[in-house]
């Protein structure tokens, strides 16, 4: 489960990111709540507010995608983190000195969400460097461990900082934009020698274009993107849907609104370590299934009556949601080559995140207008309905092929993956490799 942390350079890495994470689940809750304390508990201004955090992913994602391709990875992510760390401070100390309004959060969100679509792609890219290809998926999880483990203990301390300070987010900020300098040290703190860079990629034009063709002529990628990209936008909303519910039809304060985001941590936290013994790419059919589940388990989470019911089923939630997430994530990576890995995860994340502008101030509007609870029932109604389209899609591509062995003689019957479907890196090399060695191998029918 934890075979990737052997490695120095990922544990000090994840170590730190755990701690850096903490901070970054503390200014979301502080952000959302001093969002909702300065518009009079707008579910609108809520949902604006995350559209402007999610919002630049759709403009600057593929730039980061390139730049991950381009340079060194390590260099890009210590300016990255200490931009973040930068723009957290300036909130904390607009809060402290009485002197915030709602457009500063707005501007502040927009800034942190521009400087996080460049750092995303290229984070994410650095894990296999950081690695190798063999411990890729594991690594995967464990990052969404750590996320997931991160929200776990980030909104519960949030809402307890914010009770104790009377409602004041301005603690909040200031923890985490202490928090980047642990990140930071252990990427300066790394062994250069012991990391896996991929061959960098030229500086020419059209470096963004040959991204989107690369991923529009593989389909399993093109499916994963989709799916990524609905459930991103109307499922992936909990940090709306739970704000609101909290204080809409529970009528309770910031300690229970931490706690609420506290469950669902504890369900992601147990989907991604359930996924962290995963050791090959995910099956396609996987991700249909997984969507549907959390899909439905969104549903059924809008009409619990209570507090308490509605906590509970956030658990099993998180926990579909992570397992989708993580799965998508590694089916990805592993589909890609590695020099076209940056500005395909750049891609993933413009589709994951990049329908969050979209999707966020929609379920606001519906949740403000029609009541919290059908945010969830709409959302998770039409990730259902996204799921099942794909999985009718999945049922009309497949193909029967009858495969003969000379040397020696066998006869096998292979229900296949979809046509045109892109094996991990590692698969298509030993492929390559079993192909040579067995010359005497062919199709002999379909």
């Amino acid at each position: 489960m934890f075979r990737a942390l052997r490695v120095r350079n990922y544990r000090i890495f994840a170590s730190a990111n755990l701690v850096s994470l903490t901070g970054t689940w503390m200014q979301r809750i502080g952000q959302d709540w001093l969002a909702l304390q300065l518009s009079g508990d707008s579910g609108v201004a809520l949902g604006l507010l995350t559209a402007l955090q999610f919002g630049p992913t759709l403009v600057l994602s593929m730039y980061g995608g390139v730049l991950a391709d381009r340079y060194d990875k390590r260099r890009v992510l210590v300016i990255t983190q200490a931009l973040m760390g930068v723009l957290a401070l300036l909130l904390g100390l607009l809060v402290a000195t009485g002197g915030v309004a709602l457009w500063h959060v707005f501007v502040l969100a927009g800034g942190l969400g521009a400087v996080s679509a460049i750092d995303a792609p290229v984070r994410q890219a650095f894990v296999s460097e950081m690695v190798g290809p063999a411990l890729l998926t594991n690594a995967v999880s464990l990052n969404s461990s750590i996320f997931n483990g991160a929200r776990l203990v980030g909104p519960a301390v949030a809402g307890v900082v914010i009770g104790a300070a009377s409602g004041n987010t301005a603690p909040a900020f200031f923890i985490n934009a202490a928090s980047f300098a642990f990140t930071i040290a252990a990427l300066l703190g790394m062994r250069a020698a012991e990391l896996h860079p991929s061959p960098p990629v030229a500086r020419a034009r059209g470096q963004l274009r040959e991204g989107l063709a690369y991923t529009w002529a593989h389909p399993d990628l093109v499916l994963a993107m989709v799916l990524a990209f609905v459930i991103g936008t109307f499922g992936f909303n909990y940090q709306v849907t739970i704000a609101l519910m909290s204080r809409e039809v529970f009528d309770l304060g910031a300690q229970a609104f931490g706690l609420l985001s506290t469950f669902f941590a504890v369900g992601s936290l147990t989907g991604a370590l359930l996924s962290t013994r995963r050791s090959v790419r995910p099956r396609q059919r996987f991700l249909v299934g997984s969507a549907v589940v959390f899909g439905i388990l969104t549903v059924i989470a809008g009409l619990m009556p209570t507090y308490a019911s509605f906590a509970v089923l956030l658990v099993p939630t998180g926990a579909a949601a992570l397992i989708f997430s993580v799965a998508n994530n590694s089916f990805v990576q592993l589909g890609a080559d590695p020099q076209m890995r940056g500005r395909v995860m750049a891609l993933y994340f413009m589709c994951f995140l990049g329908g969050t502008p979209i999707g966020a101030p929609v379920i606001g509007w519906i949740s403000e207008n029609f009541g919290a609870p059908w945010g969830l029932i709409l959302g998770g109604a039409v990730v259902v309905v996204a799921g099942v389209v794909a999985a009718v899609f999945l049922s009309r591509g497949r193909r029967v092929r009858l495969e003969a062995g000379v040397t020696p003689p066998r006869l096998r019957l292979h229900v296949g993956p979809v046509v045109g479907a892109v094996p991990s890196v590692a698969l298509r090399t030993a492929g390559e490799a079993a192909s040579e060695r067995a010359p005497g191998q062919q199709v002999a029918g379909r």
